[in-house]
């Protein structure tokens, strides 16, 4: 494949999570490198935080790795171990169902960017959210409770 035409790529902003948990993440925007290139069985995204914003509600993933690289900016890292600052050049890996939650937020007056790169599992995967009554598994159709009970729709 030629060169992926950045302005043809399609952008995907805010989140999908259910009400409250959207909230932190709704000013994130991502640029969909992977799917502009067709590729399927990796995701790569160019991810902007504006300041304040999170990149996700800590989880961590059944069936997918995840890699992310600071492009510019700065963000906080904060895992199970805690917290630590990621600067432009540093990246940091989360191998598939190793239990430690991860996210990222902006914490600082400028923007942030982030390349995210993740396998995409077959018929999607399960994320597990340890600070929140919030699930995602794919056989129940989406984000569900802790117990198992699916979240409404959302609205809009």
């Amino acid at each position: 494949m030629a060169k992926i035409d950045l302005a043809a790529a399609a952008v995907r902003s805010g989140t999908t999570y259910p009400a409250p948990y959207d909230v932190p993440c709704r000013d994130r925007y991502k640029l969909r490198l992977g799917d502009a290139a067709g590729l399927t069985d990796v995701g790569v995204n160019l991810l902007t935080l504006t300041p304040g914003v999170w990149s996700s509600q800590r989880h961590w993933h059944r069936q997918e790795d995840e890699f992310v690289y600071v492009v510019a900016g700065e963000v906080v890292l904060v895992t199970d171990a805690g917290e630590e600052i990621l600067r432009a050049g540093d990246c940091a890996g989360f191998p598939k169902n190793d239990g430690n939650g991860h996210h990222l937020i902006n914490r600082s007056n400028t923007d942030a960017l982030v390349l995210e790169i993740g396998t995409r599992a077959p018929g999607g995967d399960h994320a597990t959210y340890p600070d929140i009554d919030l699930l995602l598994d794919p056989q129940k159709g989406g984000w569900t409770h802790r117990d198992g009970t699916p979240y409404p729709p959302r609205q809009g």
